[in-house]
């Protein structure tokens, strides 16, 4: 009973269904998992209670995105197959247990189930729960793919306003020890699995041929990169376009988390040595600001892009970013405000980037398995996400070590990221329609096909 629940099929929405109750079962779940974001409130706790060191509590948070690129990759395909109220439920069931299991090894000191918990099972409910309503709200929103993503992925972004707070209050209330910790994780498990079983009741995928009134196919900003046709995921990744996305949103996302990652220390070392230092209030303060960007960019920029359309869009996001890099690299501290202006549009940016990608793989390659198309190119997230830090990191460290401090800390960090972005520029200028032999075959090719084999 609870499989034919989750079946695709009882799942399609009724005639009088409005589409905009998927947004909101979209969001219940993205506001959820994007409680990844907020790690970092557990690490000090966590090292104090079970004396870890820094690189061992941040390991739950990389094994989680590590985990999210590949169940991405990897279950694309199922999630297109058995929709999205079964790859909700997944999702939902994966992530809670996450945290179920995480408390369960904080009371028992086995920091082992942390990993494992939060890590690699929850992990698997990021990736899953990160692709789960894409293509259907691609298919419900074909008119507006971008401000639709646009909506739910905001979620992902904005999940950390919540949880951060929330989580701080639960530890001052619990305590920091492992009992309070452990608490923590159960009551965020349970909470969870309430909030995100909303989307599972509430999402619906639209019946077969179903289309908003007056809309007709290939109308939008992006003209002829509009495609009608539709190619499967496995033909997919055989096109240069696929790879020519990769490029580009792996860069993209590496430019703007080498700034999100490093962001609290940066603002307070490129300024320790003007007459405006910047305390450790303000730089959390900076951090909230990023995030407040990084959240609304993914709404703002991709609904932009439903007018002017998908590459114009990218253009804007890597084009003007590079610009913004090389203004703080060649105005140092001589302008807080400026260095803050610089830092919140990059960030606006990189979360453009994520919510704006799936509505242009589905103008190059259709809605026919857009979800698994999207799930494949979030490798390039995986791959960001080592490679923006370890630039950043590293070359702080190694100038640090050579006696400089400040600006000259991220000058040379600043340029690569320049550079990064300008080959997907690049990368983006050649993006062109896929060759019409990747299509999948429409109906009355099927059947003269057919014909011809009788």
């Amino acid at each position: 009973m609870a499989r034919g629940f989750l079946d695709r099929s009882h799942s399609i929405a009724p005639a009088n269904w409005s589409r905009w109750l998927v947004p909101p079962a979209a969001l219940s779940v993205h506001l959820a998992i994007g409680q990844v974001y907020a790690w970092s409130v557990f690490k000090p706790p966590l090292e104090e209670a079970l004396g870890l060191s820094g690189t061992e509590s941040a390991l739950p948070f990389q094994l989680g995105i590590v985990m999210l690129g590949l169940s991405a990759a990897f279950g694309g395909t199922l999630v297109e197959r058995n929709g999205p109220r079964w790859a909700m439920f997944v999702s939902m069931t994966c992530f809670c247990s996450g945290f179920l299991v995480s408390a369960l090894g904080v009371a028992a000191s086995q920091y082992w189930l942390v990993v494992l918990g939060y890590g690699v099972i929850g992990g698997i409910g990021l990736g899953i729960g990160y692709i789960s309503p894409v293509s259907t709200l691609i298919k419900w929103f074909p008119d507006r793919p971008g401000m639709a993503t646009g909506i739910a992925i905001m979620g992902f972004g904005g999940g950390a306003l919540i949880a951060s707070p929330w989580s701080s209050q639960m530890l001052e209330s619990f305590g920091e020890t492992t009992g309070g910790i452990a608490t923590a994780f159960l009551v965020h498990g349970l909470v969870y699995l309430v909030f995100m079983s909303m989307g599972v009741l509430l999402v619906r995928v639209p019946a077969d041929g179903w289309k908003p009134a007056g809309w007709k196919p290939g109308n939008g900003g992006t003209g002829k990169m509009i495609t009608t046709a539709h190619v499967s995921a496995r033909n997919a990744i055989r096109t240069p376009q696929f790879w020519l996305l990769w490029v580009i949103l792996c860069f993209n996302v590496t430019a703007g988390i080498g700034i999100l990652e490093k962001a609290s220390p940066m603002i307070t070392e490129f300024f320790r040595e003007t007459s405006t230092p910047v305390g450790a209030a303000s730089a959390a303060g900076f951090v909230g600001l990023l995030s407040l960007t990084n959240m609304l960019g993914r709404f703002v920029w991709s609904s932009t892009s439903d007018i002017v359309g998908r590459k114009n869009i990218y253009r804007l996001y890597l084009g003007v970013g590079a610009v913004l890099y090389l203004v703080i690299a060649l105005t140092t501290n001589t302008s807080k405000l400026v260095f803050v202006l610089c830092a919140m549009v990059i960030l606006s940016f990189y979360g453009g980037g994520f919510a704006t990608v799936p509505a242009y793989l589905k103008d190059l390659f259709g809605t026919y398995q857009v979800g698994a198309i999207h799930g494949r190119l979030l490798t390039a997230w995986s791959a960001a996400g080592v490679l923006g830090p370890l630039i950043v990191n590293a070359i702080a460290d190694s100038q640090e070590a050579a006696g400089k401090q400040g600006p000259a800390l991220y000058s040379t960090s600043l340029f690569i990221m320049m550079g990064l972005l300008i080959v997907g520029f690049i990368a983006n200028e050649l993006v062109r329609p896929v060759d019409p032999k990747f299509h999948e075959p429409s109906a009355e090719q099927a059947v003269a096909s057919e014909k011809e084999a009788r």
